[in-house]
This record gives structure tokens, C-alpha cells and sequence, in this order.
């Protein structure tokens, strides 16, 4: 067992991991708010989001990648939201 503390990016980091294979569990979960930005593929979306979110927030979640990660969720947040705006 490691001796390094849990720290809240780790946790921030598996908790965004843990909702992007969410996305493959219970797919049906993310469709009403995929939908709205993507209304036109949103089967195809959730799958995306699923891999995005679980690949940053393994990122986030593991100390060397950790930069990586932050700068991928910036990236994907800014994507997201240009997504909504131009989809309304």
C-alpha cells in the first residue's frame, strides 16, 4: 500500500472517471441532457463522453498525468459548452 495521501484530485479524477464508464453501464442515463447539445447523433455522443470523461478523469486521477488531465478538462468543458450554445 502506498504511502502517498488521497488527495481531491485524485478523488475529483475517479469520480469523473467512475461517470464516464457510467456511460456504457447505463447509457439511458445520460441521454435527456446528451440530447440537448447533440440531439442529432446522441447514441454516437454518449459513447464519446463516456470515453472523454473516462480518459481525463483517469488522467486527473493519477499524479503524473495529473496536468494533462486539467488542461483536457478545460478542453472538453469549453467544447461542451460552444456545443450547447450553437445547439440552441
Amino acid at each position: 500500500m502506498s504511502d502517498r495521501p488521497v488527495t481531491a484530485a485524485t478523488v475529483v479524477g475517479a469520480g469523473l472517471a467512475a461517470t464516464g464508464v457510467a456511460h456504457f453501464i447505463v447509457p439511458q442515463a445520460f441521454a435527456g441532457i446528451t440530447a440537448q447539445a447533440f440531439p442529432d447523433d446522441t447514441d454516437t455522443w454518449i459513447t464519446r463522453n463516456g470515453i472523454t470523461e473516462t480518459v481525463v478523469g483517469t488522467a486527473i486521477a493519477i499524479p503524473a498525468t495529473r496536468t494533462f488531465g486539467w488542461v483536457g478538462l478545460g478542453a472538453y468543458v469549453a467544447f461542451l459548452g460552444a456545443q450547447a450554445v450553437r445547439s440552441r
